[in-house]
């Protein structure tokens, strides 16, 4: 049996800055891997590093920088490569969130989404994977996607484009990369209470409206921490698990969506509806 565990690997994660990413980077650094860093918030990146080295933590490489530019994503590999070889584990994090029916959201909005979580990963995968099949030393690689990325959640068109392709794209190479040793987890978090729950551009309502401050506390009520969720994820790595579900609820619907079809398109229909309720009347 291959380790799977993450004591001296060389493991790059992406959106390390805040949130999932860098509760991550900080369970892995206590589970002795040796860590490359990325983000666009160059700030939050520095604190998390600084962390990590202060408790003992190994961090190779920190680079600033938006996965969303795939010229900047090769230069960091090229400097990743040349400092530390391939690497072990890739683990693809970054994200960001905008939700708005159809006619509310602009061009710019689809645009971004699949620029940051869609592209994003994909330059990274484009960079980082191909030399670790010429090592032949086997290894990980983790794509965070959503559970909008499993179900049809109201007014996540654009943002479930992004992560149902991210899905995508981790189902085949699931299969492509398992000859080359090299194990693809797909994570598909639910509710988690990050910073992004606060900022979340939710494209055509006001976020002040009394009725969406409710739905956002009792989103944050019933959310996951940012701490939780990375120990899920790196108990699916050191399990080999491709599918990691950070909650019951969502395992249990992703099931139920696919054994009785009817009962959850009326369920959709009917959360759509309640969500066009907080719509502007025209």
């Amino acid at each position: 049996m291959r380790d799977r565990s993450l004591r001296g690997k060389k493991t790059l994660i992406t959106g390390a800055a805040s949130g999932i990413g860098r509760s991550t980077a900080l369970a892995a650094a206590g589970k002795g891997a040796r860590l490359v860093l990325t983000d666009v918030n160059a700030e939050g990146l520095d604190a998390t590093v600084e962390t990590i080295r202060s408790t003992g933590g190994i961090v190779e490489v920190a680079t600033a920088l938006d996965i969303s530019d795939y010229d900047a994503v090769t230069a960091f590999a090229e400097k990743v490569h040349e400092e530390l070889g391939s690497l072990d584990v890739v683990m693809n994090i970054a994200g960001i969130s905008t939700w708005g029916t159809v006619e509310n959201l602009e061009h710019r909005h689809w645009k971004r989404l699949v620029d940051v979580n869609l592209m994003g990963p994909i330059h990274v995968i484009e960079n980082f994977v191909p030399p670790m099949i010429e090592a032949k030393r086997g290894g990980a690689l983790v794509n965070v996607s959503s559970a909008a990325g499993l179900m049809a959640f109201p007014w996540h068109a654009a943002y479930s484009a992004s992560k149902f392709g991210l899905r995508g794209v981790s189902e085949v190479l699931r299969f492509d990369l398992a000859r080359h040793d090299i194990d693809v987890h797909l994570v598909v978090p639910g509710a988690v209470d990050t910073p992004l729950v606060q900022t979340v551009d939710i494209v055509g309502v006001d976020r002040d409206d009394p009725r969406i401050q409710a739905w956002i506390k009792r989103f944050r009520h019933h959310a996951k921490s940012p701490d939780q969720v990375a120990e899920a994820i790196l108990r699916g790595v050191e399990k080999g698990t491709y599918l990691i579900h950070t909650q019951f609820d969502i395992r249990f619907g992703y099931w139920w969506s696919r054994k009785f079809a009817w009962p959850y398109e009326f369920a959709m229909r009917r959360a759509n509806d309640l969500f066009t309720s907080f719509l502007p009347r025209k």
